[in-house]
């Protein structure tokens, strides 16, 4: 062949590649005309290649546990959950093709629909960790347009994963909070004003039904100061309202472990408490009647819990009911009582020692009534 023909050839190469390597920028309804217009064979390119742009999801922020079978396997149960599966009965997810170092997968959907609802579960929690869902850098929206829906459906349950439509406007974030286990009567103003006893809100967000609009009896919410987290969590954690009980967690626990524990009945002490904490903190599973007969004992653990107790802020009083001399029952014996000058500081004690160890048992932590407390009613 001459040197024409050669440079022919190489022409025609560089054009056919230039179309190669971008299959995602045509609609499968394109190529026929393609094809004819350029005389050239694209057989090779099938309708699975051209719509993968947008058939995929980029999933960041997984856990170190993550593998390709357990990420296909909750965006499966996940979509079905919502309602985003559209192409009728079986698993949304083709394929999983994941980085384990970096910590990111390209999830690969069924059908470019399906892909779009896949992106309102941006911030759901998996095994704990708040996933990151953006559109893949190859993504071509002025194209994509043409071969679906680009938008996720807007009547998708995503309350149904702990997700909600306005879960993004100021509710994002590690400092994220669950509030569940409170009864749907209660009003919003009413649990507002619960939360915002430890500081002001950046959000908030009551979680109704879609059909009726009553409150689904959880919520989510996020203080401008995220200092208040934990104090806040801690304190309002086990707190009754009437006959239910309050759990409130930070929202990257996993929003099955919520729900679950939302749901199980509580095996706490019921004490006299209102819907607010309280600056006493009663503590139990600390002493037994036996270690207080004993003076200089009973004087040891006095001034440990003292020691302990101060850790957590100003320290008013701590009372710590005994035998009587000559043995007989006197109410509050084995309980410890903790006031502080603040409800802050009740709180942070309350969170630092529900739970601990005391000579091989968990303390229980709980707020006691204060009108008990500077009646010197231990009986609670």
């Amino acid at each position: 062949m001459g040197g024409g023909d050669v440079d022919g050839d190489e022409g025609f190469r560089r054009e056919f590649d230039r179309l190669y390597i971008q299959p995602e920028v045509v609609a499968h309804e394109q190529f026929n005309s393609i094809y004819n217009y350029n005389q050239m064979d694209l057989n090779l390119m099938n309708p699975q290649q051209v719509t993968r742009h947008a058939r995929r999801v980029y999933v960041g922020g997984l856990p170190p546990s993550a593998n390709e079978q357990s990420v296909a396997a909750f965006f499966n149960q996940s979509m079905a959950a919502v309602g985003g599966n559209t192409a009728g009965p079986g698993d949304a997810v083709l394929d999983v093709y994941m980085n384990h170092e970096r910590r990111f997968a390209f999830v690969e959907m069924r059908l470019v629909e399906e892909a779009s609802n896949a992106m309102a579960l941006d911030g759901i929690l998996f095994k704990g960790a708040p996933l990151i869902i953006r559109r893949p850098a190859d993504y071509n929206p002025s194209v994509a347009v043409a071969l679906g829906p680009s938008m996720p459906n807007p009547h998708m349950n995503l309350a149904a994963v702990g997700l909600t439509v306005g879960s993004a406007q100021g509710l994002e974030g590690p400092g994220r909070i669950f509030v569940g286990g409170f009864p749907s009567y209660l009003a919003e103003t009413q649990l507002r004003e619960v939360l915002e006893s430890f500081g002001p809100l950046r959000g908030f967000e009551l979680v109704k039904d879609r059909q009726t609009g009553n409150s689904m009896g959880y919520a989510y919410c996020i203080y401008q100061d995220q200092s208040v987290t934990d104090i806040a969590c801690a304190a309002l954690n086990g707190i009754r309202f009437g006959s239910t009980t309050l759990t409130v967690r930070r929202a990257n626990q996993g929003a099955a472990q919520l729900q679950a524990e939302q749901q199980a009945p509580m095996n706490s002490i019921h004490v006299s408490v209102g819907a607010l904490p309280t600056k006493v903190i009663c503590l139990t599973q600390v002493v037994t009647a036996d270690e207080l007969q004993d003076d200089e004992e009973y004087e040891d653990i006095m001034e440990d819990m003292r020691l302990e107790a101060c850790k957590c802020g100003n320290l008013v009083k701590v009372v710590i009911p005994r035998p009587g001399p000559s043995g007989q029952p006197v109410t509050g014996v084995g309980k410890v009582f903790l006031e502080y000058a603040n409800i802050d500081s009740a709180a942070k004690a309350k969170g630092m020692l529900h739970g601990r160890k005391f000579s091989g048992n968990p303390v229980v932590a709980v707020y006691y009534s204060e009108d008990k407390f500077a009646n010197e009613r231990y009986d609670g």
